[in-house]
C-alpha cells in the first residue's frame, strides 16, 4: 500500500515538474540564451521565404548589357596637355529585367535602352548571352520590351505576374538585379514604405518632362543597376518593376506597379508594339487636396516649366498656371494625375484644358502632338 502511494507521489511531481517546464521553458530559455522561441520561428520563415524566392525567380531574371562603337574622346590635362583615350566598344552591364514569355519576350526600363544606336544584350542566371534583336519603348511609361530569338530548348522560365492593386504599406518585398552594373543577381528585401507616390520622369533640356504617379516606394536596397529588374512578393510574383532611387537619401527606391506594366503588355500583344504618346509639354508637380486649401488654390497639376514649342507653349499656358481639368475631367491624384490623363489620348486629338490663373479660371482648346520618345 505505502509502495502504491509512494508511486503515486513520484507520478504527481514529475507530471508537475513536466507542465513547469512546458510553462517556463520559453522564458529560460529567453533568459539563458537569448532566444523566444516564437523569434525563432519567424525568422526561420522569413529567410526561408527570401532563399526559395530567390532560387524560384532568379532563372527569370537577366543582365542587360549594352555596347557602344568605340570613339576616341579628347581631354585635357594642364600638365601634360591633351590627351586621348578610346570609350566604348566593349559591352558593360547597365541594368536589369526579367522574362514574361518562353518565346523570349523581356522587361526592362526605357531609360536602360535609351540609346538607338547601341547594341544590347541579356545575360540569363546561367551566363548565356542572348543578342536583343527588337526593342519597343512605351511612350507613356517607363517600359520596354526586349526580344531575344532562344534556341529550342533553351529552358527560358518566364516570371510570375502578380496583382498591384491589393498592395498594402508595410507587406514584404524582395528585388533582385544587377546591384551598380557590377553584381548580378543581387537579392534585396525590405518592405513596401509608401503606395502613390509621385516622381518626375525624363528631362525637360531633351523637350519632355512627365510625372509618373501611383508608383510604389521600398526600402529595400534599389541601386543603379537595378532598374528594370523585379520587385516581388513573398510568393515570388512580380508586383513591380524598379525603376529609381532617390538621390542623397537611404533606403528610398521606387517601382512602377505591375499591373501597369501588364497594361502595357496587353496593348504590346495586341498590336505587335506601341503607339506613339500623345504629348502636352509641360514639367509639373501635383497639388493635393490637403495642400491647396492650406494654399487657397484648386487641386491639380502645378505648372513648373513649359517646353518650347509645345503645344502648351502655342496654346498660351504659363508657369505658375494649375492645370484643374481635361474635357471636365478633374486631375488629382486618385484618378492618376496628368500624365495618367494625357497617355489615355491620341497624338492628334483636340482636348478642352482648364487652367486657374491668378485666381481666375480658363479654358484653352489644344491639339496633342506626337511624342518624341
Amino acid at each position: 500500500m505505502k509502495k502504491n502511494r509512494f508511486k503515486k507521489v513520484i507520478l504527481g511531481v514529475m507530471v508537475v515538474f513536466i507542465l513547469l517546464v512546458a510553462i517556463t521553458g520559453g522564458a529560460i530559455s529567453d533568459r539563458l540564451f537569448g532566444i523566444r522561441p516564437l523569434q525563432v520561428n519567424k525568422l526561420l520563415t522569413e529567410e526561408s521565404v527570401v532563399t526559395t524566392v530567390a532560387e524560384d525567380v532568379s532563372p527569370s531574371v537577366v543582365t542587360v548589357s549594352m555596347q557602344t562603337s568605340p570613339r576616341r574622346i579628347l581631354q585635357f590635362n594642364p600638365f601634360s596637355g591633351f590627351t586621348s583615350r578610346i570609350q566604348g566598344g566593349t559591352p558593360q552591364d547597365i541594368g536589369s529585367g526579367f522574362i514574361v514569355s518562353k518565346d523570349g519576350l523581356i522587361v526592362t526600363n526605357k531609360h536602360v535602352v535609351s540609346d538607338a544606336t547601341a547594341k544590347y544584350k541579356v545575360i540569363t542566371k546561367d551566363d548565356k548571352e542572348y543578342e536583343v534583336t527588337t526593342i519597343s519603348r512605351d511612350p507613356a511609361n517607363d517600359i520596354a520590351i526586349l526580344k531575344i530569338n532562344p534556341s529550342t530548348g533553351s529552358g527560358l522560365r518566364a516570371a510570375e505576374l502578380g496583382d498591384s492593386s491589393a498592395l498594402r504599406v508595410g507587406q514584404f518585398v524582395i528585388a533582385i538585379g544587377t546591384a551598380l552594373g557590377e553584381f548580378r543577381h543581387t537579392v534585396t528585401t525590405g518592405v513596401i514604405s509608401g503606395l502613390g507616390r509621385g516622381i518626375t520622369a525624363g528631362s525637360p533640356y531633351e523637350g519632355y518632362a512627365e510625372k509618373l504617379d501611383d508608383i510604389i516606394q521600398t526600402d529595400a536596397a534599389i541601386n543603379l543597376g537595378n532598374s528594370g529588374g523585379p520587385l516581388l512578393n513573398s510568393l515570388g510574383q512580380v508586383i513591380g518593376v524598379n525603376v529609381a532611387v532617390a538621390e542623397g537619401a537611404n533606403n528610398i527606391g521606387f517601382a512602377l506597379p505591375v499591373n501597369i506594366l501588364k497594361e502595357a503588355l496587353s496593348q504590346f500583344n495586341a498590336n505587335g508594339g506601341f503607339s506613339k504618346k500623345a504629348y502636352l509639354g509641360v514639367e509639373y508637380q501635383m497639388i493635393t487636396q490637403a495642400n491647396a486649401i492650406l494654399n487657397s488654390v484648386p487641386p491639380g497639376a502645378y505648372v513648373v516649366g513649359v517646353v518650347a514649342g509645345s503645344p502648351a507653349e502655342k496654346a498660351g499656358i504659363k508657369d505658375g498656371d494649375i492645370i484643374t481639368k481635361i474635357d471636365g475631367n478633374e486631375i488629382n491624384e486618385k484618378n492618376g494625375g496628368l500624365s495618367k490623363i494625357i497617355a489615355e489620348k491620341k497624338a492628334g486629338d483636340r482636348v478642352e484644358v482648364e487652367i486657374w490663373r491668378d485666381g481666375e479660371t480658363q479654358k484653352l482648346q489644344i491639339t496633342l502632338s506626337e511624342s518624341n520618345q
